[in-house]
């Protein structure tokens, strides 16, 4: 296959590859420094190609099809006017990386910290991250999973709306504004991990289908048309986006990808578009001698994905976890509506923490149907898992983060659970801190019909719960500004503690050799449902350590067998020293002692 876009080759040449295989006539139009106009030359599989000369980087150019119509470049490195605007030849060879001694962490090591550009800073760019890096290091994230940068209409979305994936965002600082935060973070020590969607690309601004078949209408996809995988012509589709997964990782110095919503992704071709993407990623990393990750969002509990290939499987390195995050979040708020009627109990959240998925085939009250398989035998660091992320925050009609869901001490519950459970764990931003910012839906669109359309669907959902009078409309600025970090909340009372107390629990983790390992064989975990209470057994070859879970909502008085061995408290959540009401339970656990341990807290020992 050829490789698309606009690619810099020095000398003031420019190759322009682009691919429409059912057009008759294809030219590149340049439109600034100087108009002209390049016939293309077709090419095998539907490609088409010219090779310009006088053509600097920041030249600006369009395809003209079919000697009419004008659309930006499919793979446009950068939109610098936005959407609908012209394309920009851009120069990767000029930036000058300073990781060359970066080898990339070993997932299982991740601790992962999710960010949305716009919002992160009040800037609201690339350059803007990099002075926070310093802050999160201290706090022990070791990898940022940044949302969607790709090109979407206007200057504010979650980025699900991307229709150019080769191009990055322009208003966050484009391709150099990202290399330069790649960089950085390399050389804090911190990977980088992009959100990357492959199932279906925004409404406006998206010209692919005048190319060519780029989608098709065999599937019903949640999100419009979905990506032609798997019919005639599919070949020059599947290129394109494996090929942009590689771009991301090679010309990026990306260290893993997380691939959005795979359900979306249909394919039913004999080798399934994610088993051939997990494929390249392999020969990428052999040739460039360290190893890049793919992890995946899934609702399908199908450990397939994870699966080596030689076994029938995708060959995906990890996937989110979602029954983790619902087990947890119904135990710690009671919330019981849509899908979180399939949960609410002990057993769900032990079931977790044991196997992964809670729904290994039985069946889902919110489904109406049997759903999933067993994930006991799948290794834990194949496994991230959350107790907010973007979408469970930021799909609740008020935007409303953990910090207003619950107490105090139920946030340093939800805390502990996380960190101290045998997956990789991944922060939402500001969660660290108890962060009080709601995180709404917003966009920036320009197209009319596409505004009123979102916000009559948000408007109903506000109707729909209840909420009507703290409607917020999506497209108005103001929503936006309302989900801007406020920064300065960490250095501030209780925010400050629960600062250090995730601090604490992620040092513990990392140098603790029981909480270090990733081993569904080297644990045990039960529970009680009627007291709420969770008790976890954790072990290596060096130590072991025991917690306590308490998730109701009154102090309790109970016994347990002690497992064997002269336990030590190492971290008490209602500690005064973390703000609880005062630790009840023992420094030192002795067989057979009565024990009380106060309402929403936990308590950590080793031995």
């Amino acid at each position: 296959m050829v490789k698309v876009g606009a690619n810099y080759l020095g000398n003031a040449r420019c190759q322009f590859t682009v691919w429409a295989p059912l057009l008759k006539e294809v030219a590149v139009k340049v439109v600034s420094p100087h108009e002209q106009l390049l016939p293309m030359q077709q090419l095998e599989y539907g490609f088409w190609q010219v090779t310009g000369e006088n053509i600097e980087p920041g030249t600006r150019y369009v395809y003209q099809l079919e000697g009419t119509k004008e659309f930006p470049d499919p793979a446009s490195y950068l939109q610098p006017e936005g959407v609908h605007k012209a394309s920009e030849v851009f120069d990767h060879s000029t930036f000058n990386w300073s990781d060359r001694e970066w080898t990339g962490i070993r997932l299982e090591d991740y601790i992962i910290y999710e960010l949305h550009i716009g919002t992160f800073t009040p800037e609201g760019t690339f350059e803007a991250v990099i002075p926070r890096l310093t802050r999160l290091k201290e706090l022990g994230i070791n990898a940022i999973e940044i949302m969607p940068v790709s090109q979407f209409p206007g200057e504010r979305n979650w980025g699900y709306d991307g229709v150019y994936p080769y191009a990055v965002q322009d208003s966050y600082g484009g391709p150099n504004g990202l290399k330069k935060l790649i960089n950085a973070c390399h050389l804090e020590g911190i990977a980088v991990i992009l959100d990357v969607v492959y199932n279906h690309l925004g409404p406006e601004g998206n010209y692919l289908g005048q190319f060519g078949p780029y989608f098709t209408k065999k599937y019903f996809g949640a999100w419009g048309d979905a990506p032609n995988l798997d019919f005639a012509y599919c070949d020059g589709v599947r290129e394109y986006f494996l090929e942009n997964a590689l771009y991301w990782l090679d010309t990026f110095h990306v260290d893993a990808l997380r691939l959005d919503a795979i359900q979306g992704i249909y394919d039913f071709s004999a080798k399934h578009f994610l088993e051939e993407l997990a494929e390249r990623v392999k020969a990428l990393s052999e040739q460039k001698k360290r190893k890049f990750y793919l992890t995946a969002e899934s609702d399908l509990n199908d450990v397939r994905i994870i699966q080596p290939r030689e076994i029938g499987g995708y060959g995906i390195d990890a996937q989110w976890c979602d029954d983790f995050h619902h087990a947890l979040h119904t135990l710690i708020t009671g919330e019981q509506q849509r899908y979180y009627q399939d949960y609410g109990k002990c057993k769900d959240l032990e079931k977790s923490l044991r196997e992964g998925f809670v729904y290994s085939g039985q069946y889902s009250p919110d489904r109406k149907r049997r759903h999933g398989n067993s994930s006991a035998e799948e290794p834990a660091c194949k496994f991230v898992v959350c107790a907010q992320n973007h979408d469970q925050t930021g799909n609740r009609i008020l935007g409303d983060r953990m910090t207003k869901l619950t107490s105090f001490e139920g946030l340093k519950l939800t805390a502990g659970t996380l960190i101290l459970s045998p997956f990789i764990p991944l922060l939402f931003m500001g969660e660290e801190y108890g962060e009080e910012a709601p995180f709404f839906y917003f966009i920036s669109h320009s197209d009319h019909d596409l505004i009123e359309a979102v916000r009559k669907s948000k408007k109903d959902e506000f109707l729909e719960a209840g909420h009507e009078k703290d409607f917020q409309d999506p497209q108005d600025p103001g929503t936006f500004n309302k989900c801007v970090l406020n920064w300065e909340q960490q250095y501030q009372d209780k925010h400050k503690v629960l600062w250090e107390f995730y601090q604490e629990l992620i040092f513990l983790r990392r140098i603790n050799e029981a909480l270090k390992v990733l081993d569904k064989k080297k644990l045990e975990v039960s529970s009680r449902e009627e007291e709420k209470l969770l008790f976890m057994r954790r072990y290596s070859d060096e130590n072991q350590v025991f917690y306590v879970m308490n998730f109701s909502d009154r102090t309790l008085t109970f016994d347990i067998e002690t497992p064997r061995g002269s336990w030590q408290k190492l971290l008490d959540s209602a500690d005064s020293k973390w703000m609880g009401p005062g630790a009840t339970m023992p420094d030192k656990l002795i067989p057979g002692e009565l024990l009380t341990i106060p309402a929403k807290s936990f308590v950590l020992y080793q031995a």
